[in-house]
């Protein structure tokens, strides 16, 4: 079997295509890594790529990507509607195949070791984390870029690698090791961001919501709508048509309608064969039925 790893890296800028592309441009010229998707918002101001292939490989692509996202991107100037506190604001590993969660946490130590010597305050998360109150994101993010000045001065926020002083360039960057994750959004018919905000906190665990559901209200200021924006942790147990469903629900609640929904990234094919399976109540299915899946195999 062959060993490969995923890397799912977000950078701070989702406006400007020609600094995406150049970021972009670092992982492509890595043989042995396939760059499997990437995408901007410009409203999140925030672009997700992913990549999937050795794990040396991997961390060649990744390293590469971050010095030249240090060169381009200057948080001093960014905005956004998405939280962030670095460039490169957040960099998780995925083991695939022949690759264990522990590998993927020493993977992600390398990564953030020298991504700590070119001078970005790093902060290991999920399996990789080094304290229980950093293993959720959110945690560690929270403050966001504005105010990590203060928050790294505090003794429970000094950083695993790098400086213990906020870099004003690139801010600090988020390096952990973690199961999949789907990043899944859904668009309201309205442009009122508190209902957003209380659809949200109504779908999201810490509000009582679903249990692997990590959510919150953004503006999509382009469109004149709202969006709740979401991370499934666990799809398997916190499922796409779970949350859809339930925000649908919750909308009418309010009379708005959902008008459309988004997934940010790659996604397993198990994610929406789950989803086809409950909207066509298809008995007795299985995901071998899938053509593309026989002939890959």
């Amino acid at each position: 079997m062959v060993k490969l790893v995923e890397c799912v890296p977000n950078f701070s800028e989702g406006r400007d295509e020609a600094i995406v592309e150049q970021i972009v441009e670092e992982i492509r010229r890595v043989e042995g890594v396939k760059l499997l998707d990437y995408s901007s918002d410009k409203d999140h101001n925030r672009s997700v790529v992913t990549m999937i292939g050795d794990p040396k490989k991997v961390k060649t692509a990744m390293l590469n990507a971050a010095k030249k996202a240090t060169e381009l991107i200057d948080m001093r100037k960014h905005e956004g509607a998405h939280p962030r506190m670095g460039a490169i604001d957040v960099v998780p590993f995925i083991p695939v195949s022949d690759m264990t969660m522990e590998e993927c946490v020493e993977l992600a130590n390398e990564v953030g070791k020298e991504m700590g010597d070119m001078g970005i305050p790093i902060y290991l998360y999920e399996n990789a984390a080094t304290a229980p109150h950093r293993t959720n994101l959110a945690k560690v993010r929270k403050g966001q870029y504005e105010g990590f000045f203060e928050k790294i001065k505090e003794a429970d926020w000094k950083p695993d690698y790098g400086p213990e002083k906020m870099n004003e360039k690139t801010g600090a960057t988020a390096v952990g090791a973690r199961v999949y994750l789907v990043a899944y959004n859904v668009n309201l018919g309205t442009n009122d961001i508190e209902i957003a905000d209380a659809i949200a906190k109504k779908v999201r665990f810490v509000g009582g919501g679903l249990r692997f559901v990590k959510a919150m209200g953004i503006k999509l200021e382009e469109r004149d709508i709202v969006q709740v924006s979401m991370n499934l942790v666990n799809f398997e147990k916190s499922r796409i048509y779970q949350v859809f469903e339930m925000i649908k629900m919750e909308a009418k609640r309010y009379g708005v309608s959902v008008v459309g929904s988004e997934v940010i990234g790659a996604i397993p094919l198990q994610a929406l064969v789950d989803t086809a399976e409950y909207y066509l109540q298809i008995e007795n299915f299985d995901i071998s039925q899938i053509i593309e899946k026989q002939l890959l195999e």
